[in-house]
């Protein structure tokens, strides 16, 4: 099967976009010394003065479609603000285009990341004071297209000797002739 030019090896996105996530560990640098920005709330005010907030990205991959999960420290007030679901949604078009720009200096290829759905957010809490918000978020992977679909037939790929294994009876076949369990016992 002969590859196009614009498409690129579904392994090779896979371990860049792993490693552009790795790379946004809490503290992480850049080559020029300076503290990385992602988009996150961690990021924001002075770390020794204000109270520290915990937050972080992971992502799945899902065939083509990428899963950012993003989870982070809330107060009921900011909920209740109104402008919630907007700031979640900001928060994760920022770790999508820090996604894309780390994946560009790692591989030096880009790769497109188109969203696919709506945000889904879930709020739980712990107390009346202690709460965290968890959001997902599907994107589609560009320029992939040897990815086989959840669902499709797959090639039979059985070995020739555990096929005639297992229409002769597999384990449950003719008994051999030394064998001097009693019939109904199989251990």
């Amino acid at each position: 099967m002969a590859k196009k030019k614009d498409t690129v090896s579904v392994l090779d996105v896979i371990q860049g976009l792993s490693q552009a996530a790795a790379n946004a560990y809490d503290g992480a640098h850049n080559e020029d010394g300076d503290l990385r920005e992602i988009g996150l709330r961690r990021e924001e005010g002075n770390a020794l003065l204000d109270e520290r907030v915990m937050d972080g990205f992971g992502v799945k991959f899902m065939g083509p479609i990428l899963c950012i999960n993003y989870q982070t420290q809330v107060k009921l007030k900011e909920i209740y603000g109104g402008k919630f679901e907007n700031e979640m949604n900001q928060t994760m078009g920022d770790i999508s285009s820090f996604l894309k720009k780390e994946y560009r200096k790692i591989t030096g290829k880009s790769v497109s990341l188109t969203k696919d759905g709506e945000i889904d957010i879930r709020v739980e809490n712990s107390t009346r004071i202690r709460s965290w918000a968890t959001a997902y978020q599907m994107y589609k992977i560009g320029g992939i297209d040897e990815v086989m679909l959840v669902g499709e037939d797959s090639k039979n790929r059985l070995d020739k000797s555990w096929k005639s294994f297992l229409d002769q009876g597999g384990w449950k076949g003719k008994r051999p002739k030394n064998d001097t369990r009693p019939k109904g016992e199989t251990k």
